[in-house]
């Protein structure tokens, strides 16, 4: 095949695709959007320009496929572009992995990044931390993956070994780190009564059920006697964003708690049903930038609603619905089709969640839990430092102290 040839097909492929995207998104041809397909112009001419004057003849088809990353990365984190081979190797990864490395993972400054990481996971043994970027994994940069692909790269057999190469700010080199594999367990909801009869309660994700504990973790606080509460929702920052809605009803008993909207999504509006509220204690959210998803939805409402304070980090910003459309030539695409939005109108993926009371996070706190009393910890690894203050902890206590004094 010749040089003309092969460019004439390939730029032909692409402009195909391109229309596919935008007729997926519901971009029609009016004058709004006539911009959109001016731009095809653009690509075509980008196209030949790469292919006659770059300094070697280019390999046209990763040109391509690194367009579609690009095109797909440019909405939003979460939106994704696969290519016939990566497709097939995610499905394939998806119905045979049945460990990961338990963490929850976006993508920041074009990198994979940890939102969060369950406590005694195998990410946590390997001391990964909120915050961190994974560079590469397996000798392979991901800024070069979509979030679907890392996924699906992250997810394998129970015991065996993926290789992650870790940066993080006060590193000057990325860390080598292997992980092995593990059915990840998530450390159940976990209560405390605390001083001056607060009520402390710690959620590490909200996957399917958690409502149902939180809840009962609630009624445990208030039959000892707690007369304030504290939710703590740092780090939580993967689950279910319904758990989220069916959480916030616990502590609101009216008001919007969020509404889900998008493009060719009919708008859907969760509101509080005072039949499902269980208490109305003076109430502390504390969240930092490890929250994220259903956590997020927990903390606006809570904010928004003028139900309690939320104190801590600004949150991570995660909070959308995907779907997956094959295509025909065997990619696919993974699309954000609708927007998890707080009730004044802030869509959380977008805005994130600030707290009404700031306090920076201090990666070094030791939990409650980590005093005299250690049940509900035991089997959790010591990776933090215990003489440090945790001092959005401390703050939250003192917040609920000053409201008996201003009562």
């Amino acid at each position: 095949m010749s040089k003309i040839t092969k460019f004439v097909l390939l730029s032909s492929s692409l402009l195909v695709v391109l229309f596919v995207v935008y007729g997926s998104l519901g971009v029609r041809a009016d004058s709004k959007n006539d911009g959109a397909y001016r731009q095809l112009g653009v690509y075509s001419e980008v196209l030949s320009r790469i292919r006659t004057e770059y300094v070697v003849d280019p390999d046209m088809n990763l040109v391509t496929d690194g367009a579609l990353h690009g095109l797909l990365e440019s909405l939003d984190a979460n939106s994704s572009y696969l290519s016939p081979t990566e497709y097939k190797q995610y499905q394939q990864r998806k119905s045979e992995g049945k460990a990961g490395i338990g963490a929850a993972i976006s993508k920041r400054y074009g990198y994979a990044a940890v939102v969060s990481v369950i406590p005694g996971g195998p990410a946590d043994k390997a001391q990964v931390e909120s915050g961190d970027i994974i560079e590469a994994i397996e000798g392979k940069t991901t800024r070069e993956m979509s979030l679907a692909e890392i996924d699906g790269i992250l997810a394998g057999q129970p015991g065996s070994v993926i290789n992650l190469s870790i940066v993080r700010p006060r590193k000057a080199q990325p860390q080598k780190t292997p992980i092995t594999r593990e059915v990840v367990t998530t450390p159940p909801v976990a209560e405390k009564l605390m001083e001056d009869s607060i009520g402390y309660i710690k959620v590490i994700t909200f996957t399917k059920g958690r409502t149902q504990q939180v809840a009962e973790q609630v009624k445990a606080a208030q039959k000892q006697g707690a007369k304030k509460l504290i939710l703590d929702l740092r780090n939580c920052g993967a689950g279910e964003e319904q758990e989220g809605v069916a959480t916030a009803n616990l502590f609101l008993n009216h008001g919007m708690i969020a509404y889900l909207q998008g493009q060719k999504f009919a708008k859907q509006t969760f509101t509080a049903e005072a039949s499902k509220a269980i208490t109305n204690l003076p109430l502390v959210v504390l969240v930092n930038k490890g929250t994220a998803g259903p956590a997020e939805i927990v903390a606006a409402s809570v904010l928004e609603n003028a139900r309690g304070d939320v104190l801590g980090d600004k949150t991570f910003g995660d909070g959308a619905v995907q779907q997956l459309f094959p295509m025909s030539d065997g990619s696919a695409l993974m699309l954000s089709i609708a927007k998890y939005y707080s009730p004044s109108g802030k869509a959380i993926q977008d805005t994130a969640v600030t707290p009404n009371i700031l306090v920076a996070d201090n990666d070094d706190y030791a939990s409650p839990d980590d005093g005299d009393d250690t049940t509900d910890n035991a089997n959790q690894p010591e990776t933090r430092q215990k003489d440090q203050t945790d001092e959005q902890l401390r703050r939250a206590v003192e917040v609920l102290k000053n409201k008996d004094q201003h009562s």
